[in-house]
């Protein structure tokens, strides 16, 4: 902060365990992630290597230390955890996570079908070594979820061992608006019936920022933030955006 404002809304400092931003790097090169550590590392939390391109990246190790040194975790995303499960190669899995001192994971199953007995058994085995990010399945494929349905599946995640779960938007579960999950665990009968700190929301669009940081407060935990976006995020954050400026700053009274 280059001046101090007493009025800003108070912001947990790292290491943060609820107020997360998690960075998605789709691709950026060495120097562009240490371009991205010297402007954003304050303000992010986690950087995830989206979906199977960790095993792409050629200086993934100088990569990962560029993260760590910044004071940012990395960690691989869902989907190359399911290509692992699909080869029956969990073992080979955890060498790789450990090749590379990787100390988060993310769980998922939105592409294969796994049980909800085998998710939360995996579950339950990955966080005895590690600490787990499960994405917490949106749909299934005979039916749709009820909002108390899919809470009870996050509840199912976090007592099987994740340290966090992670729920994205779909057709059948829908986040945003006054439809979606976001509103009813802040005005509907969800209130109070999940531990938000554990939460990381998926919201890589600003509107989708936005409704949660004025519905949920600024602490919200948000996921799958663009790297050019992460600065512009702390700003609504902290009330220094004009959607969110009335929200978190109080007004003097005269």
């Amino acid at each position: 902060m280059n001046f101090d404002l007493a009025f800003l809304p108070p912001r947990s400092q790292k290491p943060r365990e609820s107020g997360l931003t998690l960075m998605t790097d789709r691709g950026l090169s060495v120097r562009e992630a240490e371009n991205f550590c010297e402007g954003s590392a304050p303000y992010t939390d986690f950087v995830k290597m989206a979906f199977g391109t960790s095993l792409l990246i050629p200086s993934l190790e100088a990569k990962l230390n560029i993260y760590h040194e910044a004071g940012i975790r990395p960690y691989f995303g869902g989907t190359l955890f399911e290509v692992f499960v699909r080869r029956n190669a969990l073992d080979s899995y955890r060498s790789y996570l450990d090749r590379f001192g990787i100390e988060y994971l993310e769980i998922s199953d939105s592409v294969i079908e796994l049980s909800r007995q085998q998710k939360c058994e995996e579950i339950k085995r990955f966080a005895q070594d590690f600490e787990v990010i499960s994405e917490t399945t949106n749909q299934l494929r005979d039916r749709h979820l009820s909002f108390d349905e899919y809470l009870d599946y996050m509840q199912e995640e976090l007592e099987a061992g994740a340290r966090y779960v992670l729920v994205k938007e779909s057709h059948q579960m829908p986040l945003y608006g006054r439809d979606g999950l976001a509103f009813y665990l802040n005005c509907g009968d969800g209130k109070g019936r999940i531990d938000l700190s554990k939460v990381l929301w998926d919201a890589p669009a600003r509107e989708q920022q936005i409704e949660l940081i004025n519905g949920l407060g600024n602490e919200v935990n948000l996921s799958n933030i663009a790297f050019d976006a992460v600065l512009a995020l702390e700003s609504k954050r902290l009330g220094l955006h004009s959607s969110t400026l009335l929200r978190l700053i109080p007004e003097v009274n005269h």
